[in-house]
Order: structure tokens, then C-alpha cells, then sequence
């Protein structure tokens, strides 16, 4: 508990723009923990230029939805330059804490893992065997139609929500007035919020059927599952947002929309992570309290109310869902931050308050998870990476589309086709090169790296000529 008090002195308690400590986070929690909030914290000071650059933009241009071409130029660059130094940053961290070169144990069978048992050919030990084939049954006869059929559900729910969309703005044209320009607004409040429950609904139907799809390894369930929810997710939180972009070509609904969309899901997400867990736990805590008052016993009472206190809290089940939100956040600003500039501003602001609200349920919600090292975001990373190869082509298309671009076309416009898919190549094969360009270890982490295998192959030279040695006298 002092150990604990301590680091929620230096974390949160005190509310200054400062850096994390990391260092401590990771003693106390481990190294999987402190990279999350590592990541928390860098693409939050990531987000700053595009929000500075943001607020003159929204400021000069607000009333004009289609001059977005330079914004999204500049979009095109920062998604890309931001990861790759990630990474160089990670890599510091990492070698940091020593798990830089950490080699991947040998992965037991996960606990839910199930079969008749056998003897494993690899660990001549007994463990259930269950069939690959049958696995893959599982997965392409009944995990891949249910994930498409959700798809499809959730399409719908997008058409009903342009249905409500319409009726609205019809609504609003015929009464222009306050309430009418409040009902303007509903329709995207109200799918915001069903996306939201759609999302935390398949969630737990994407976790039923990994776990029935039965995966040896914790490595191969988590995968599976990431993919699910990836790729529902995405679906069900942008495609009305490239309805709008490239089948409505309607620039001022889709700042409304991205606008209500991403505000909406912070403030839910908030709510639900971060402020309800913490009212129950002090709701559970005054009861505990009231009742280790009622029990007259000779004994330590503060021990035994805290053993009470920790009994009660709530088991932290990983960094799932806060990467996962930080993943769609980092889609509402890199694919169409453009024709709305405040997102960028809107997403460091909730970054900040997601600091401090997730330093406090992790000391003060949650039971402290068992520590696991890591030397990166692992899976995560490649997620955030195809974010950005769909930021370049969404980005790309919306530069070709806008009134400035097609205007030096405008007879030809198969001319202007071909050169936006000219463009989005160059701009890709430019990010790629770069990513090659830009080393994932920095050249000072190289040298060191360099230097301990020079020293481990010469202490393993010297522990050889010993023993030759030996034998030798022998």
C-alpha cells in the first residue's frame, strides 16, 4: 500500500502537463502496462501539431467544408512519421528495462484450451490434443459467417441511421428554428451511441466463439480475437463516414457526423471505463468500511479492511479495450480529421483526462493485474500501421475530390482519375520508404546492442578454450 500511495502521488494526485513515470508504472506494473501508457502518452504529444495547426484552419475556413486539400496533405505525412518514431521510442524503453532482446518462451496451452489427451511430440509431456482440422471447421463454417452476417447488421443500422438523417433535415427546413436545430444533431447522437452498444455487444459474442473456436495458444486466441473486433469495429464506426466522404460527396454532414461520433464515443467511453467502476468501488468500499465497524473483534483492523477492500475490486482483464479505443480514435483523426480540424484538438484533450482517469482505476479500481513483460504494443502496432495505409488512400481520394483539384480538370475526368491513383501509389510507395529509411532502433541502442553480443560471443570464446583446457590437462 505505501509503495502504491506513492507512485499515485507522483501520477495522478497532482494535476500538472508533465511526463509519466514510467519507470515506476512499469516496476509496479509491469512492463506490458507501462507500454500502454507510454503509447497513451506519445500519441497524445503526437496529436498537438495537428491540433495547433487545427484551430486557425477550423477558424478561417469553418464555413468553407472543401478547402481540406493542404490539411490533408500534412494528414498524410504525421500518420506516417508518428508510428515509425514510435517505434525508435519503444525500442529506448525496451532496451531500458531489458526486454529489448527478450526471446519468445516456449507457450504453454492456455488454461481454457480442451482435448482428449495426448502426448505432445515437441515436449514429450501430457496435455489435451485437439484437431487443427476441426478448428478450422469452426472458424470458416461458423466464425466467419457470424462475423459476416454482424457486418451486414450493421450496415443496416447505418441505412436506418441516413433514413433518420433525412427526415431530420427535412424537419429543419421547413422549421428553422431552435429545436429544429437540435433534432438536426439527434440522428448522429443516436447512432453514436448504438455503435457504441453494438460494438460492446459483439465484443463479448467475438470472445464467446474465440473461446469455442479453441486455440492452444494464448498468442493464437488473442490474434483471433483482435481480428474479430478489428474488423467489425472499423466497419461499424467509419463506413457511414465513407458513405458520406465518397457516395454523398457531402462534406458538411460528414463534419457533423465525425464531430458527433467522436465526441459522443469519448464521453461513453469515459463514463463506462473510468467514472462508473470508480463510483461502484467507492459505493463497495463504504460497506466494507460500515461493516468491518459492525465486527468487534480483536484483531488488526486496518489489515483486515484492506484485505476486505481488495477483495472486493473489480480484476483488471487487460489492455484490450483501451488500445482498441485509442485505435479508433486514431482513425476518426487520421482518415477524415481533414474536413474537420478540431478532432485532433478533441483527442488530446480526452487523451489527458484518459490519463489520470486510467492512473486511478488501476490504483485505485482495479485488482493489480500479474506482471508481464513485453518488449513493444505488440499486435497493436501492425493494427495502427494499416490505420495509416488506409489514412493515405482515404486521404488521397478526398485531395482528388475537392473543388480545387478538379477544377484544374475540369473537362477531363479520367485524366484526374488517373493521376489521384498515381499520387496514392507515390504517397505509399513514399510511406514505405520511409519506413525503411527510419530505423526502428536508434543508432546510439545499435552500438550497445552490438557491444553485448561482442561481449557474450567473447565470454562464451573464453568459457570454450577453458574447457578445452581442462580436458586437455585432464
Amino acid at each position: 500500500p505505501d509503495h502504491l500511495k506513492k507512485l499515485g502521488q507522483i501520477w495522478y494526485e497532482q494535476l500538472k502537463i508533465r511526463y509519466q513515470p514510467l519507470d515506476e508504472i512499469r516496476c509496479y506494473f509491469g512492463e506490458t502496462l507501462a507500454f500502454y501508457f507510454a503509447f497513451l502518452e506519445y500519441i497524445t504529444f503526437a496529436l498537438i501539431p495537428m491540433a495547433v495547426i487545427g484551430i486557425p484552419y477550423y477558424v478561417f475556413d469553418w464555413e468553407d467544408y472543401d478547402k481540406y486539400v493542404l490539411f490533408a496533405a500534412f494528414n498524410l505525412l504525421w500518420s506516417t512519421v508518428i508510428l515509425e518514431l514510435w517505434k525508435r521510442s519503444c525500442a529506448v524503453m525496451a532496451y531500458r528495462w531489458g526486454t529489448l532482446m527478450m526471446k519468445r518462451q516456449f507457450e504453454e496451452p492456455r488454461p481454457g484450451f480442451h482435448g482428449v489427451l495426448g502426448i505432445n511430440p515437441v515436449t514429450g509431456r501430457e496435455e489435451p490434443i485437439y484437431s487443427s482440422f476441426k478448428r478450422q471447421l469452426r472458424i470458416y463454417f461458423v466464425s466467419v459467417p457470424f462475423v459476416c452476417l454482424c457486418l451486414c447488421f450493421s450496415l443496416q443500422i447505418m441505412m436506418i441511421y441516413f433514413d433518420l438523417e433525412f427526415q431530420a433535415r427535412l424537419y429543419y427546413e421547413e422549421n428553422q428554428n431552435e429545436l429544429s436545430a437540435l433534432i438536426l444533431y439527434m440522428p448522429s447522437i443516436i447512432y453514436a451511441v448504438v455503435i457504441e452498444i453494438l460494438n460492446r455487444i459483439y465484443r463479448y459474442a467475438a470472445e464467446f466463439l474465440t473461446s469455442w473456436e479453441n486455440h492452444r495458444l494464448e498468442s493464437s486466441y488473442q490474434n483471433h480475437l483482435i481480428l474479430k473486433v478489428l474488423v467489425f469495429n472499423f466497419l461499424n464506426c467509419f463506413a457511414s463516414l465513407f458513405y458520406i466522404a465518397f457516395i454523398l460527396v457531402d462534406m458538411k454532414l460528414l463534419r457533423q457526423s465525425l464531430a458527433t461520433l467522436l465526441i459522443t464515443s469519448q464521453v461513453l467511453n469515459q463514463f463506462v471505463e473510468a467514472a462508473l467502476p470508480y463510483w461502484l468501488q467507492k459505493r463497495r468500499n463504504k460497506t466494507v468500511e460500515k461493516k468491518v465497524k459492525a465486527l468487534q473483534i480483536d484483531t488488526d483492523m486496518s489489515l483486515f479492511e484492506q484485505v476486505n477492500l481488495e477483495r472486493g475490486m473489480d480484476t483488471y482483464l487487460g489492455t484490450f479495450d483501451d488500445y482498441l479505443e485509442l485505435f479508433l480514435q486514431f482513425g476518426y483523426v487520421s482518415l477524415f480529421s481533414c474536413v474537420y480540424p478540431l478532432a485532433a484538438i478533441f483527442a488530446v484533450l480526452n487523451n489527458i483526462t484518459e490519463m489520470y482517469s486510467d492512473a486511478l482505476k488501476m490504483c485505485s479500481v482495479f485488482k493489480r493485474p500479474f506482471s508481464e513483460p513485453a518488449a513493444n504494443i505488440g499486435v497493436w502496432q501492425m493494427a495502427f500501421q494499416t490505420m495509416t495505409v488506409i489514412s493515405v488512400i482515404t486521404n488521397c481520394i478526398l485531395i482528388g475530390m475537392s473543388p480545387q483539384v478538379n477544377a484544374l480538370f475540369p473537362d477531363s475526368k479520367s485524366e484526374l482519375i488517373i493521376i489521384v491513383v498515381l499520387a496514392e501509389h507515390l504517397a505509399l510507395a513514399v510511406k514505405f520508404l520511409m519506413s525503411y529509411v527510419i530505423a526502428d532502433k536508434p543508432r546510439d541502442i545499435q552500438i550497445k546492442l552490438a557491444r553485448l553480443e561482442f561481449v557474450s560471443l567473447e565470454a562464451l570464446k573464453q568459457q570454450l578454450e577453458s574447457n578445452m583446457l581442462k580436458l586437455n590437462l585432464g
